[in-house]
């Protein structure tokens, strides 16, 4: 009768190296949101980089915005911006019921969040139809639709990311206090979206 026998080193070495495998995985922790805040750097530095040109275009221009320019309206500007930065609560409130289990609040708590974050695009969209300029009217009103429709867009974006959440969340164990950074990271995005619309409302509203 033949068979194999373990060897006793081969063992030991063995059990060496899962055991300095498994210090190794614990020692480096995941780097995905490291990677989520490099990419939403690199975004701000494109927003920077648009405020920066459009102040550049109001501090050279003798009068602005130029003349005959329609003023822009105020209060639903103001309204989708407490809409919009009390999502970001909402939202906040959703992952601390994934962090306690809570998969039914979490999709209560996003899909309240996402709903918030189409109200605010049908805002912008209703904006859009009765600003009484168009995108080639003059400066202001070119850099008014450039930097209210690049944000427009990654509002969408982020939309998508809360959709494709809740999406997941259906599956059973998608989600938990152990595993949800794909919550996590939605909601950094969604957080960053607010956090440049409140810039965007300050220089172009109010400032």
């Amino acid at each position: 009768m033949t068979g194999s026998t373990l060897d006793p080193s081969q063992t030991s070495l063995n059990y060496h190296h899962d055991a300095t495998a498994a210090g190794h995985h614990e020692e480096h922790p995941d780097h995905r949101i490291f990677g989520i805040y490099m990419f939403l750097i690199a975004e701000s530095m494109i927003f920077l980089g648009l405020f920066t040109a459009y102040l550049t275009f109001r501090a050279v221009s003798p009068v602005w915005p130029p003349p005959g320019t329609p003023e822009t309206e105020l209060l639903l500007p103001g309204i989708n911006t407490i809409i919009l930065i009390s999502s970001s609560f909402v939202m906040n409130q959703g992952n601390r019921a994934i962090k306690q289990n809570n998969v039914a609040g979490m999709r209560a708590w996003f899909g309240a969040t996402a709903l918030m974050g189409a109200i605010f695009l049908a805002g912008q969209g209703y904006e859009y139809a009765h600003t009484g300029f168009g995108l080639t009217t003059n400066l202001f009103t070119s850099t008014f639709y450039v930097l209210t429709g690049f944000h427009g867009l990654h509002v969408c974006f982020g939309l998508s990311l809360i959709l494709l959440v809740l999406w997941r969340s259906l599956k059973p164990g998608r989600y938990s206090s152990e595993s949800h950074f794909g919550i996590e990271a939605a909601e950094l995005y969604w957080h960053f979206v607010d956090i440049v619309w409140i810039v965007l409302f300050t220089i172009l509203y109010l400032f």
